[in-house]
């Protein structure tokens, strides 16, 4: 069994552990007063959220909810997923699932009307779908200013 949960403020270097897994071309990024003051940002804020599932002391899967309010709909929120990653020796467990379903519970919660979650890698597909999210329904665009 396992729990699924909000990260805690001193599990940054946890979770940038994690992210090794998520975009391994990405460098590495510094832990200093800079990125501890965004960590603060993120962290006080209301409307985003990151969950953590946590096996024998360390991270080990996470995902970011981030709540959007908006004035269609009845004025109803939405939500969107993003950054979701499990380490590669924790797969097949149902972490990754369990955290989807989660953050679906707290979008539904919050009064949001749909989730949105976009991925590039086609072999995450069935994984997604198994976590209720429909394909083809909709068309996603994207447009990336890091050249990536």
């Amino acid at each position: 069994m396992y729990e699924i949960r909000p990260i805690q403020k001193h599990e940054l270097n946890g979770l940038l552990d994690l992210y090794k897994h998520l975009n391994e071309d990405d460098p590495a990024l510094e832990v200093d007063a800079k990125l501890e003051a965004l960590w603060d940002e993120i962290l006080s804020g209301p409307d985003q959220h990151y969950l953590v599932v946590e096996d024998d002391g360390k991270l080990v899967s996470s995902c970011v909810l981030v709540i959007i309010k908006n004035l269609t709909r009845g004025a109803s929120p939405y939500a969107l997923i993003e950054n979701v990653v499990t380490h590669p020796d924790y797969r097949n467990k149902g972490y990754g699932t369990g955290l989807l379903k989660r953050a679906q519970e707290m979008a539904r919660e919050k009064g949001c009307y749909k989730v949105m979650l976009l991925t590039g890698r086609r072999d995450a597909i069935p994984f997604y779908e198994k976590a209720g999210f429909e394909r083809g329904s909709k068309t996603g665009f994207t447009i990336r200013f890091d050249g990536k």
